[in-house]
């Protein structure tokens, strides 16, 4: 028992899952408090000590399903299988026939009951980065990588109906077929292990879809289809709802020395005069200022939407502790200079002439993360709110996923702004239903109405 569950701790070390020595001697202690034979009472178990958060569990009860449902490991109670030998002569023609793959040989060792070097296979999968040079940027090399494994799986899928269909052997009738089934059984499990869906447990998430419709006509436009007069219309309506928060915020400060009463301050203070409270202690809740860093998408249409939003997010300076602010095509570039020193109006201009972003570039969402990741993470803490907006949309590139889940673990929130309609959300080569699965919300935001939802959502 206790080598079987090193090897699913080893199995789920190699595929991401975080489990220390402590935590495998912990299991061990509470087996001797429960009954192995009940499954319920086992996987418990396990699943309390090795999955830490409701992220983790999805790829725990991934894993615990592979390990010991798929795989059915060989213990000692299954020692008496009559398929044993049969099995094993099998995989020992079969490993004549690798010479000296080590892809071949992890799918092979998948057969026999040994799913870490395979699992391993994954994993590289997962975190596989992509070589990129200045004359051609190619995003191909998962890809490329998923379908070698896929090639391999079917060369051993034929080879094993081969045996399944040889009637040379000595062996009884039908036993042969019974032995290539359970192979190839097995062998289904790793090709659905390679194309399954691996997006973490996310059922925080908050996906906005209502709102309210405070302007008619006007709110309901979206930002690409407006005239120059409905975008100063719109300006002027921004300017307004902009003031009202300022003021809002203002209230809030000159009152907080008012409210509950601090009982034991105010016992404290009246000590200076002899017991007598003549001044009087109000419990203070200071005011949380959330740090906001957003990235915006600014190619073709999206940066309409962009455009107001930043024009909202500079405009309440006021009502954050700290604002920074990237533009992308294909990589980064921080603005926040320019919104500090320019008018808002002003500021826009000053990115769409006079930075280095590359108009022309293909949008890729996935540099984005790479080039964020690896240059401004430090902006990112627990006080931060990261606002992605954006469509998504990423030319077929390689989302890089993974490094968005590293920047939500390091912020309080992340939230999208899709300035797409829902309905083509994960159509073509929009990633959002990829990129969703790691935000705390997403929402549509292509009209003026859900903007300033979205802000007073924000700042309320």
């Amino acid at each position: 028992m206790i080598n079987l569950i090193l090897n699913f701790v080893t199995a789920c070390r190699t595929s991401g899952l975080r489990v220390s020595t402590a935590e495998v001697i912990d299991s061990a202690r509470q087996f001797e408090l429960i009954n192995l034979l009940d499954e319920d009472q086992f996987r418990t178990t396990l699943r309390a000590n090795f999955a830490k958060s409701r992220r983790e569990q999805r790829d725990f009860d991934r894993l615990y399903n592979l390990f010991f449902h798929d795989m059915l490991p060989d213990t000692d109670i299954d020692i008496k299988n009559p398929q044993k030998d049969e099995i094993r002569n099998a995989l020992d023609q079969i490993k004549t026939e690798i010479n000296e793959d080590p892809l071949a040989e992890a799918i092979f060792d998948f057969l026999a009951g040994d799913p870490i070097p395979y699992l391993k296979e994954i994993q590289r999968l997962e975190t596989l980065g992509e070589e990129t040079t200045k004359a051609l940027k190619s995003n191909l090399s998962q890809l490329s990588s998923r379908l070698e494994i896929m090639l391999r799986i079917n060369q051993t899928r034929n080879r094993l109906i081969q045996l399944q269909n040889d009637n040379s052997t000595d062996s009884q009738p039908g036993q042969n077929r019974g032995m290539a089934a359970h192979l190839l059984k097995r062998l289904e499990v790793a090709n659905r292990m390679l194309t399954q869906e691996t997006r973490p447990y996310n059922d925080g998430l908050k996906q906005v879809n209502a709102y309210d419709k405070q302007y008619s006509g006007l709110g309901e436009r979206p930002f690409s289809n407006l005239t120059e007069i409905e975008i100063e219309q719109m300006r002027s309506v921004i300017d307004q709802l902009v003031r009202k928060m300022k003021d809002v915020m203002s209230r809030r400060y000159a009152t907080r020395n008012k409210g509950a009463l601090d009982v034991k301050k105010t016992l404290r203070t009246a000590q200076r005069y002899h017991g007598v409270p003549i001044e009087i202690i109000y419990r203070r809740k200071p005011l949380r200022k959330t740090k906001v860093v957003t990235l915006c998408d600014v190619s073709g249409s999206v940066w309409s939407a962009a455009r107001f939003m930043l024009n909202m997010i500079y405009s309440m300076q006021d009502c954050f502790s700290d604002v920074k602010s990237f533009a992308f095509v294909c990589g980064p570039t921080n603005i926040t200079d320019i919104f500090e020193k320019h008018e808002v109006n002003k500021a826009i201009e000053k990115v769409l002439t006079d930075t280095n972003i590359n108009f022309d570039a293909l949008t890729d969402y996935g540099e984005v993360f790479y080039q964020f990741h690896r240059d401004y993470l430090n902006l990112l803490s627990k006080k931060t709110t990261l606002i992605i907006v954006g469509d998504a949309r990423s030319n077929y590139h390689n989302p890089q996923e993974k490094l968005l889940d590293e920047m939500r673990a390091k912020c309080r929130r992340v939230i999208w702004l899709n300035p797409e309609p829902e309905q083509f959300w994960g159509s073509g080569d929009s990633e959002m239903n990829t990129y969703k699965a790691f935000c705390h919300e997403v929402r549509p935001c292509r009209n003026l109405n859900q903007l300033i939802y979205f802000i007073e959502d924000l700042v309320f």
